[in-house]
């Protein structure tokens, strides 16, 4: 079985910090050349992959404000296409353009839906030849036809279980409302409580009058776009993670990196949260942030093993690479 990974190419895979589609990619790549699979990652040249390496993009255009990143992922893209006649299958995870450029693709065309970025891109979805993947179940455009939903897997050796109560709350992601850090804020503050924040600023508006003015450094601290060191260590000393939400967010990778370290969530039931939280077992989904500060306390007084074991058990990258295999050998026959 000959594989090319389309990934994307606005961070580095495995991204230096942000970067959760590249993680993913990353993740995949190395579990299906482990098991004996011959990968080509297309991703930009300083990717570092066990698979071979392909691409045209030097650096992440996030990374260089010279590159323009819709030229260079339409580059990108009709490089892997260019070779795509070498390969049994392309898994595109660059979102809509490949789809919007399929018909030049030699092969069969997998894409896993990442998320909808605004619903006026599905026509590019619908007019492709593509098979699909979701990442969640409350993800799946009723548009479209889906040949199965894997979740996402992580790295379980970056994520040690710490099982030691205490510490302070902390916010994981882009500061932006569909973070609802804001939100995030006040459950802190109604709970009497420290927050550290982390994550890329994508909104600088609203971090400007919605949450800078909060970061005093002693009740709420800004840490900024931490890497993958930092972040397990982060995550795994927290009391619990807040992960309000502004959206139907397709995943959230931070919920399950932060339960596979033992730490519980307390959340908004929106999006894939109720996939991947267990309600009363590795954290609470609760409506609104009165609601969410009188979670904190219940959330502490979850046993950290269980919920680390129960994480473990359901995120593995393991398992997400063995489903994909078993999408793959179902599109190949």
């Amino acid at each position: 079985m000959k594989i090319a990974l389309l990934g994307p190419v606005a961070w580095r895979t495995p991204p230096r910090a942000y970067g959760p589609w590249e993680q993913v990619v990353s993740l995949l790549a190395e579990g299906l050349v482990a098991r004996g699979v011959d990968v080509t990652l297309f991703a930009t040249l300083d990717s570092r992959t066990a698979a071979r390496l392909e691409g045209v993009c030097a650096r992440p255009y996030n990374e260089d404000g010279s590159l323009d990143g819709r030229v260079w992922e339409a580059l990108h893209t009709a490089h892997c296409y260019e070779r795509s006649g070498g390969f049994d299958l392309v898994h595109n995870n660059l979102d809509w353009l490949p789809l919007a450029m399929s018909g030049f693709c030699r092969t069969r065309l997998l894409t896993t839906v990442h998320g909808f970025s605004d619903r006026r891109i599905l026509p590019a979805y619908r007019r492709s030849n593509s098979a699909f993947v979701s990442i969640s179940n409350a993800d799946r455009a009723p548009e479209l036809d889906y040949v199965a939903t894997v979740h996402h897997g992580i790295d379980l050796a970056q994520f040690p279980v710490r099982l030691q109560r205490g510490g302070p709350l902390v916010a994981f992601g882009r500061i932006h409302p569909d973070k609802a850090t804001a939100d995030a804020i006040e459950i802190a503050r109604r709970a009497r409580r420290t927050l550290i924040i982390c994550g890329p600023i994508h909104d600088e508006r609203y971090h400007t009058e919605r949450v800078l003015p909060h970061v005093d450094g002693e009740n709420v601290r800004y840490l900024g776009n931490v890497g993958p060191t930092d972040r397990a260590r982060i995550l795994g000393e927290a009391a619990a993670l807040l992960h309000p939400l502004g959206f139907d967010e397709p995943f959230g990778l931070s919920v399950v990196e932060a339960m596979a370290c033992g730490t519980p969530v307390v959340g908004y039931p929106r999006g894939a949260l109720p996939e991947t939280v267990d309600h009363g077992v590795t954290g609470f989904l609760v409506d609104g942030i009165g609601p969410a500060a009188e979670a904190v306390a219940d959330a502490e007084s979850l046993d950290r093993s269980t919920v680390a074991d129960v994480a473990r058990r359901r995120f593995s990258a393991a398992r997400m690479v063995d489903e994909y295999l078993t999408v793959y050998e179902k599109l190949l026959g």
